[in-house]
C-alpha cells in the first residue's frame, strides 16, 4: 500500500515536468520548425488549397489551442498521422520494439562489463591491472561514437575488413539472423560505454574503499576480498543503480538514433532522425512526450530500487 501511494505521488509530481518539457518543445516546433504547408501542397496551389491545408495542420489556431490539442493527443496516446500518412501510434508500435532488442544487449553489456572492470581496477588499485583497464577506458572515452561506428563497420562489415556481418538493414527473421544484425551495433555501443562506465564505477568503488569502516574492518583482521564484496560493493549499489537507470532515456533515444541511422535499422531512433530532418511534428511530439513520461517512470523506479537495496531509504 505504501509503495502504491508512493508511485502515485511520484507520478503526480512528474506531471509538471511533463508539462514543462512538452510546452518548451512545442513552442520550439511552432516558432522555429518548418512550415509543412508547402511540402504537402503541389506546385502552384490555389489560395483555397493553402487555407484548407493550414486548417488541417492547425496552423490557423492560436498557440494555446494547439498546445491544448497536443495535451489531448498525449492523454489519448493518439498523435494523428505522420507526414507520410502513417498513424504515429502504428509507427511507434513498429519501431520501438526494434530499438529495444537492438540497444538492450549493448546497454546491459556496457554496464555489466563496466562494473566488473571497475571492480578489478579498484581491487588492484595502483597495480598494472588498474593501469591497463584505465588506459583502455581512456581510449574508449577519447574516440567519438560516430567514429567507432564507422570503424567497426569497415572492420566487421566491409570487403576491406572481415566482412562477417551485414552493414545495413534489418531482416531479423530468426535468432541467428538477429545476432548477425545486432552484433556490430552491440560491439560499438559496448566499446564506447565501457570507457565512461568503467571510470565512473571505479571512482565510486575507490571512494568507498577509503571509508572509516573499511579501515576498521581491516584492523579487525577481515580479508580484503571479504570486505570488498560483502561491504564495499553493497554500499556502492545506490550510485550504480542511479547510473544505470538515468542512462535509460539517454540511450533509448540518443544511442539508437546514431546506431539506427548508420546501420539503416528501422527503429525509433531512425524515425526520430527522419522526423527532425523533415520537420514531422506529430512524430516529434510523440517521441518527446513519451521520453518525458519514460524519465518520470525511471525516476520512480530508481527510488523503489533504492529502497530495495537499502531498507533505510524511506519512500515517504
Amino acid at each position: 500500500m505504501e509503495l502504491m501511494q508512493y508511485v502515485l505521488r511520484k507520478m503526480l509530481a512528474g506531471i509538471p515536468l511533463i508539462l514543462g518539457v512538452t510546452l518548451v518543445s512545442f513552442a520550439l516546433m511552432v516558432y522555429f520548425g518548418p512550415d509543412m504547408t508547402w511540402q504537402l501542397l503541389g506546385k502552384n496551389p490555389t489560395a483555397a488549397q493553402i487555407i484548407e491545408v493550414r486548417h488541417q495542420l492547425g496552423y490557423d489556431q492560436s498557440f494555446l489551442q494547439r498546445y491544448t490539442a497536443y495535451l489531448g493527443e498525449l492523454v489519448r496516446l493518439d498523435f494523428g498521422n505522420s507526414s507520410s500518412g502513417e498513424p504515429v501510434t502504428a509507427l511507434l508500435a513498429k519501431t520501438i520494439p526494434v530499438s529495444l532488442i537492438l540497444i538492450l544487449p549493448g546497454f546491459l553489456l556496457g554496464h555489466l562489463v563496466g562494473v566488473l572492470l571497475a571492480l578489478a581496477a579498484a581491487f588492484w588499485r595502483g597495480r598494472w591491472p588498474d593501469k591497463l583497464i584505465m588506459a583502455i577506458a581512456v581510449i574508449g572515452m577519447s574516440v567519438s561514437f560516430l567514429i567507432v561506428i564507422i570503424a567497426f563497420q569497415i572492420v566487421f562489415c566491409s570487403s576491406d575488413g572481415l566482412d562477417l556481418f551485414p552493414v545495413r538493414g534489418w531482416n531479423a527473421e530468426s535468432f541467428s539472423t538477429y545476432l548477425g544484425y545486432v552484433a556490430v551495433p552491440t560491439l560499438a555501443t559496448t566499446f564506447v560505454a565501457l570507457g565512461y562506465e568503467t571510470r565512473f564505477y571505479r571512482s565510486v568503488f575507490v571512494e568507498e574503499m577509503t571509508r572509516d569502516y573499511v579501515r576498521t574492518a581491516r584492523a579487525f583482521g577481515l580479508s580484503s576480498r571479504r570486505i570488498f564484496f560483502r561491504s564495499i560493493f553493497k554500499n556502492c549499489l545506490i550510485p550504480i543503480i542511479t547510473r544505470v537507470m538515468f542512462s535509460i532515456p539517454q540511450v533509448a533515444i540518443g544511442g539508437s538514433l546514431l546506431i539506427e541511422s548508420y546501420f539503416g535499422i528501422p527503429g525509433i531512433g531512425k524515425a526520430t532522425y527522419e522526423a527532425i530532418i523533415t520537420g514531422d511534428q506529430p512524430v516529434l511530439k510523440a517521441v518527446i512526450s513519451l521520453t518525458a513520461i519514460l524519465f518520470v517512470f525511471v525516476m520512480t523506479l530508481n527510488d523503489i530500487l533504492y529502497r530495495a537495496v537499502d531498507p533505510r531509504v524511506s519512500l515517504k
